[in-house]
């Protein structure tokens, strides 16, 4: 986990930064400080630069056998805003309509953290895991909605602690409004839904 993570570098730039805000570095309080971000960072920035297809390469063919919606609900979603460096956390769904070959369901939740685990932004992040599912499965459809609560939003600025954003993503068939709806239904978001983000 982390093995780029330069965690020396890490924990220099937050002395300086401890240093910048008027706080000692070298007070007891403070003195373990830069080498627990460093840690935190290592695990929370694991993804950069990693391929989420090898976590779809051990897919199965099913061929004509299956058609039906795939779909993996709830999954536990944490990233990091690039814009502040501040924690964005929710959920994410993400459904498939599968081609000739599925994936071991619990690729889906590695493939969603995985691409989470880098400077993010929620619009992009969706984008990232419906491609990388198109792209590692070759499905007829997929369609990605990420639910998350934003500390750039929360705890900064606006100030606003309840707001949740929502993004979908969609590619191949599940690009269709109607084909969209029967899956927001299973998420218990109903025909809204599919108003909202046609």
């Amino acid at each position: 986990m982390g093995e780029s993570i330069d965690r020396v570098r890490i924990a220099a730039a937050v002395r300086e930064l401890l240093s910048a805000i008027g706080a000692d570095p070298d007070s007891p309080e403070l003195a373990a400080t830069p080498g627990r971000v460093a840690d935190s960072y290592a695990e929370f920035f694991a993804g950069v630069g990693k391929d989420p297809l090898g976590l779809l390469a051990d897919s199965v063919p099913v061929g004509a056998d299956t058609g039906e919606l795939v779909l993996v609900r709830d999954i536990a979603l944490r990233s990091v805003c690039e814009h502040h460096l501040l924690p964005f956390r929710g959920r994410a769904h993400v459904a498939y309509r599968p081609g000739e070959r599925v994936v071991g369901l619990s690729a889906i939740p590695r493939v969603v953290e995985m691409l989470a685990a880098r400077p993010q932004v929620q619009e992009r992040l969706g984008e990232q895991i419906a491609q990388a599912l198109y792209d590692g499965l070759a499905p007829r459809g997929v369609l990605v909605v990420l639910e998350a609560s934003h500390g750039c939003v929360a705890d900064r600025g606006v100030r606003q602690g309840e707001a949740l954003a929502v993004t979908v993503a969609a590619r191949g068939v599940l690009g269709d409004p109607a084909e969209q709806a029967g899956v927001f239904a299973l998420l218990g978001g109903g025909a809204g839904w599919a108003g909202a983000h046609a």
